[in-house]
């Protein structure tokens, strides 16, 4: 754990002497200045958590200007480090001014030991909760709704792997199609690891621009650049504890993934305008639906990046690799977007479900979620149909027959059937009443097939 450093601002030797006497017996570690001009050298060039300020320098003995000074620079710097005023002089004009530039508390000299302890572990305090309260700000977290239980054979098989590895730190790389569910799984692992209580921190790489990368992921200090006009925190430090998920990881410039290798490696970074070297804690979960080996072969990732980013991969099927899960997970969408519009919640009609089971999802989950709440937000309910009664009907889903549709290259009937079957099979872990169904086949019918061409489906 990373120990508290005061920095004790003050032109007397004893002063200071005395004051590191009772700090350092207290657990800080203490630096000393003599002067402001020394005291913002230090503070540019260390870590400081804490400053004890004397106001009077060699200027004179009371007005406490080059106090307020340096306070001011403080505050203008936006450094954000608790300051706490003292003098030899009871001045309460002074104590004032020192407390409108920022100070948080004021304290005279001759201190009592008890209460300048008490004083700086109050400041401390509020410095953690003032940092805690913007780096709540900063976050956008969805809102969690009750969990799907999936069905499928492949997912099941998949949620047993995160589960076996969620209560390590290794990085995680999820590869898939867009629209598959990789941001939920990510959140998954963290709800299911030993950071659970942490942040979970989403940025999706591909959104953010190169010039900007290296303020968003790593901070910056105000005046950094030019639009820089308050100090930002990074992406790393809002995950601290917890955390951070990569989305479209293989949209990194390559200028950028040196920068991000580095933090991945040691832990360490800068923020944008500091030369204070901060060291992250975070775990890493990264998702793409990238081709890496292409990538990597094109340059346009780099290779140690990437073996760092997939200590552990995952694939995530796409939803016609679900076929279990397709009208559950339908359900399950009119159920939570019925409750958030208040709307009618119908059931699925056996035709709709044939329509759903026909379709080739190419957006997987996400196209499912967005055709259910469209599909609740037009119902409209028949006043003489009971509640529980209320059906969905395959018209009323709006599928687009184009988008359903897949072409095949042309060839004989027979080598058709025999490809149609196999990625049937392929899709339900080689399930033949499942394969059946999907295909539009009694269970019998797809039997007499696989005998029919059995040089191509030969027995286990």
């Amino acid at each position: 754990m990373r120990q508290t450093y005061i920095l004790v601002v003050d032109d007397r030797p004893e002063i200071r002497l005395s004051a590191s006497f009772v700090l350092e017996d207290n657990g800080y570690q203490v630096l000393e200045a003599d002067s402001p001009y020394q005291a913002k050298e230090l503070i540019q060039n260390n870590k400081i958590d804490l400053i004890l300020l004397d106001m009077n320098y060699s200027l004179d003995t009371t007005s406490g200007e080059e106090g307020l000074e340096l306070l001011a620079w403080i505050q203008k710097s936006e450094l954000n480090i608790p300051a706490v005023a003292m003098t030899a002089w009871s001045n309460v004009a002074l104590a004032v001014k020192a407390m409108q530039l920022g100070a948080g508390d004021f304290i005279e000299k001759p201190w009592k030991n008890q209460r300048l302890l008490q004083i700086i572990e109050h400041q401390l305090s509020m410095a953690g909760l003032k940092v805690q309260n913007q780096k709540l700000q900063q976050r956008l977290e969805p809102i969690k709704q009750d969990e799907y239980v999936w069905r499928s054979a492949c997912m099941q098989q998949l949620m047993m792997q995160i589960q076996s590895v969620a209560t390590t730190d290794v990085a995680i790389l999820l590869t898939g199609d867009n629209g598959t569910g990789k941001s939920q799984l990510a959140r998954k692992v963290h709800d299911l690891s030993s950071r659970q209580s942490g942040p979970f921190i989403g940025v999706n790489m591909g959104a953010i621009s190169e010039s900007l990368f290296e303020s968003e992921m790593f901070g910056h200090k105000k005046g950094a650049f030019t639009d820089a006009k308050s100090s930002r925190i990074g992406r790393f430090e809002l995950a601290k504890q917890g955390t951070l998920f990569l989305d479209e990881i293989a949209n990194i410039p390559m200028s950028q993934q040196a920068k991000l290798l580095r933090v991945v490696e040691s832990g360490e970074y800068e923020v944008l305008g500091s030369s204070q070297t901060e060291q992250t804690n975070i775990r890493i979960i990264s998702a793409s639906n990238g081709n890496f080996e292409k990538l990597i072969s094109e340059e346009r990732f780099r290779e140690d990046l990437f073996y760092r980013l997939n200590t552990l991969e995952f694939r995530v099927p796409s939803l016609n690799e679900r076929l279990d899960d397709i009208v559950p997970l339908a359900e399950y969408f009119i159920e939570h977007y019925a409750t958030k519009y208040n709307k009618a919640q119908p059931a699925l009609s056996d035709c709709a479900q044939q329509a759903l089971l026909e379709y080739r999802w190419p957006g997987n989950i996400r196209e499912l979620s967005h055709l259910m709440e469209r599909a609740v937000l037009l119902f409209i309910a028949d006043p003489q149909v009971a509640a529980s009664d209320l059906k969905l009907t395959a018209n009323e889903l709006p599928l687009s027959a184009s988008k359903g549709e897949q072409t095949l290259p042309l060839m004989t009937l027979e080598k058709a059937e025999i490809k149609l079957i196999k990625q049937a099979l392929g899709i339900t872990n080689s399930s033949v009443p499942q394969a059946a169904k999907l295909l539009g086949l009694t269970k019998s019918s797809l039997y007499r097939r696989l005998e029919k061409y059995e040089h191509e489906f030969p027995k286990k």
